[in-house]
């Protein structure tokens, strides 16, 4: 369990195989949007849900699943609200 406070700018995200997904830019609700600047995001923002993360090593946020099944359903955008 991790506390999401501990989630800090610029730390390392990496799927559950210790692969690359991107770098935290911050939280925003209970999503974290990734750098845009990060090789990994290809120039655009991108969202990864709280609740797929695993939780935090050293300065690394770990994800629950690999990193190449986290990239290919990362949101491009913050998901609409439901109500």
């Amino acid at each position: 369990m991790f506390d999401v406070s501990q989630i800090t700018e610029h730390m390392a995200v990496v799927g559950s195989d210790g692969q690359h997904v991107g770098t935290v830019d911050r939280v925003h609700g209970r999503m974290i949007r990734l750098t845009k600047a990060d090789p990994a995001a290809a120039g655009e923002y991108r969202f990864v849900p709280l609740d797929a993360v695993d939780g935090i090593r050293g300065n690394r946020l770990v994800l629950r699943v690999a990193a190449a099944q986290a990239l290919a359903s990362g949101a491009d955008a913050i998901p609409e609200a439901r109500g």
